[in-house]
């Protein structure tokens, strides 16, 4: 089996169709299926289905898919161990929950540092982050922690005070329940130190709205739509404004930690070694 085979059906996988593969490989149509039709005599089954619209995995695809996501995750970690300098150079690939308002200091301290690194950077919930960090899609990420597992190593911890804001000066827990409830989607650790707080207490949300952005979220809640529950560093200046309320909760759900991770058993490549360094220097608070 040649890697290539495995780079070519991801991509007939990915976009469904040999026509649109072939083009992003720069392929002749034919060669690209040539190529999967070698793939499936090779594994001795049919791995996509054919039809008008294109193509789709069958179960022994779909399950390719996964062994083939990790081969090749395996083969750039090969690459980046024998290719790695001292002096970092490439991509570094980083996650982040939507709001570590001390963020920018660490990329521009490091990207100062070190201006080889191309930094990509992606938004995300704790739960898929984390996910992303296991299946070698990161090199690291920042998430609501901390967080215990067998194949995974945090190097910081910074903890916040979280609050639940409104439009009102008061909130009543009669308010908590009818209010919406204006939300990062499931996952979040924001989210779930709310989940703790109301199950405790009894609360059931009577409308909860899902949003993509931190922006949205807060926008929405000084408009009159909504609550949320947000770290108070993010909304300071508004409270001070007046342009929104933040409400205290109770004290075993109020602190929450943001911690870097990175998967421990994956190669540690310069990069994302001077990141760490940078991340452990660099003060978080001015």
């Amino acid at each position: 089996m040649e890697l290539n085979d495995l780079t070519v059906f991801q991509r007939v996988a990915f976009h469904g169709s040999v026509s649109k593969a072939a083009e992003e490989l720069n392929y002749v149509q034919s060669n690209v299926t040539a190529r999967i039709k070698h793939l499936e005599t090779e594994l001795g089954t049919s791995l996509f289905y054919r039809h008008r619209r294109g193509m789709t995995l069958t179960a022994e695809g779909k399950k390719l898919i996964e062994y083939a996501a990790k081969v090749m995750a395996s083969v750039e970690e090969l690459k980046r161990a024998f290719q790695d300098e001292e002096t970092p150079t490439g991509v570094l690939e980083i996650g982040t929950v939507e709001i570590v308002n001390w963020l920018p200091r660490i990329l521009s301290a490091y990207h100062q540092q070190y201006p080889g690194v191309d930094l990509s950077l992606k938004a995300g919930v704790t739960e898929q982050l984390i996910k992303d960090v296991l299946d070698y899609k990161l090199d690291g990420a920042f998430i609501s922690g901390p967080i215990k597992h067998p194949l995974i190593e945090q190097y910081m911890e910074c903890s916040e005070e979280l609050v639940v804001v409104s439009k009102r000066g008061t909130l009543t827990t009669e308010e908590l329940t009818h209010t919406p409830l204006l939300l990062f989607n499931k996952g979040c650790g924001y989210r779930a130190k709310l989940g703790s707080w109301f199950r405790r207490e009894g609360i059931l949300p009577k409308q909860v709205m899902e949003f993509a952005s931190f922006e949205t979220i807060i926008g929405s809640v000084a408009a009159g739509l909504g609550i949320s529950i947000v770290p108070r560093s993010t909304v300071r200046y508004m409270e001070q404004s007046g342009l929104l309320f933040c409400h205290a909760i109770p004290e075993e759900h109020r602190m929450i930690s943001t911690v870097f991770i990175r998967r421990k058993d994956s190669h540690m490549t310069s990069s994302i070694r001077k990141f760490i360094e940078t991340l452990q220097t660099t003060p978080l608070i001015e």
